[in-house]
């Protein structure tokens, strides 16, 4: 698999990761043994970058990663912080991050994260001199060796580009989310801050598998957060009404090649953009993590259809998402 380096992390990782939401909570039950697998199977394939988060199932995630870890040394794991508690700009504080980074590091199994990433937090984080100097903290301390930060809005991510001990930012991308393109990545190469690319699939639209009588169960947030009931609505469907959606992966089809799948083709769509370190698709099973990995080996998709993705994204969905994020 391609590696490209994460950022200012000095770590260099393959083109494709694996994001362990799925591993957690919120998109159905996915069994340990079942997570386990379909971890091994993505590092079989060439994956070295698992992205979680403190948040997923509570500890959940991390503690099944942990496993991983323990068996293939060698990985960069990254998790985030910060969506366990109230979502108040006064929870941001060293102490805080300390207990936090904590805990991670327990359910972990290990001394020092890789990567630490403050989880989508109140925008009025992002101008907080203080909060990036107690970062900068946890990494004198060895608790964290890089940080950086997830965000909701391009906005967030150009604030968080410019402070300097920003490592990465993690953003929705993908082919109903192509605002990032016109300053975020740009501003991010030019900082030599890494692009994690979350939500590539659209939470499942893009790999082609859904239509109009499609049920998700009770527990996934593909039902009870379709219009940010739960969370950011962005984060389900990247925000796109889920009818809209479909008849834009109906017109995305004929731009497929040839021995492709949908969701490799939506994987390395991403992967062609200029700036983008990783992709990190979820997976529930193996199959999933190995089709998952083979978009890096797809070859680059021409300028034809590149063009072609823009024009159905300017016509369906670029009026639902553009402005907000």
């Amino acid at each position: 698999m391609e590696q490209r380096e994460l950022g200012k992390t000095g770590r260099q990782i393959g083109v494709v990761g694996l994001g362990a939401w799925q591993l957690g909570a919120d998109w159905g039950e996915v069994g340990e043994d079942e997570a386990l697998a379909t971890l091994d199977a993505a590092v079989d394939a060439g994956v070295t970058f698992v992205d979680t988060a403190d948040v997923y199932g509570d500890g959940r995630s991390e503690q099944i990663v942990s496993q991983l870890i323990k068996a293939r040394p060698g990985l960069t794991v990254a998790t985030k912080m910060g969506r366990r508690v109230a979502q108040e700009p006064s929870a941001y504080t060293l102490d805080n991050f300390r207990a936090w980074t904590d805990r991670s590091r327990a359910n972990l199994g290990v001394d020092t994260l890789d990567l630490v990433q403050l989880h989508c937090p109140p925008t009025a984080v992002y101008a907080t001199d203080r909060v990036f100097d107690d970062l900068d903290t946890l990494v004198e301390e060895g608790r964290v060796a890089a940080y950086g930060v997830s965000v909701e809005t391009c906005d967030e991510a150009l604030t968080a580009i410019a402070r300097p001990g920003v490592a990465t930012v993690q953003i929705i991308l993908n082919a109903f989310r192509l605002k990032p393109l016109e300053k975020v990545l740009p501003a991010a190469a030019e900082a030599g801050v890494g692009i994690i690319a979350r939500v590539p699939l659209a939470s499942g639209l893009l790999s082609g598998k859904y239509d109009e009588s499609t049920v998700f169960t009770a527990d996934d947030h593909r039902t009870y957060n379709r219009h940010g009931e739960a969370f950011d609505v962005g984060e389900t469907f990247s925000g796109v009404d889920f009818a809209t959606g479909l008849e834009a992966v109906r017109r995305l089809a004929p731009l497929v090649p040839p021995e492709t799948t949908m969701a490799q083709f939506a994987l390395r769509w991403i992967i062609d953009q200029p700036g983008v370190s990783v992709v990190i698709p979820g997976a529930r099973n193996p199959g999933q993590a190995r089709a998952n990995a083979a978009a890096a080996s797809v070859d680059a998709l021409p300028e034809a259809t590149l063009a072609g993705v823009r024009e159905i994204y300017d016509e369906l969905i670029r009026p639902q998402v553009h402005q907000r994020w």
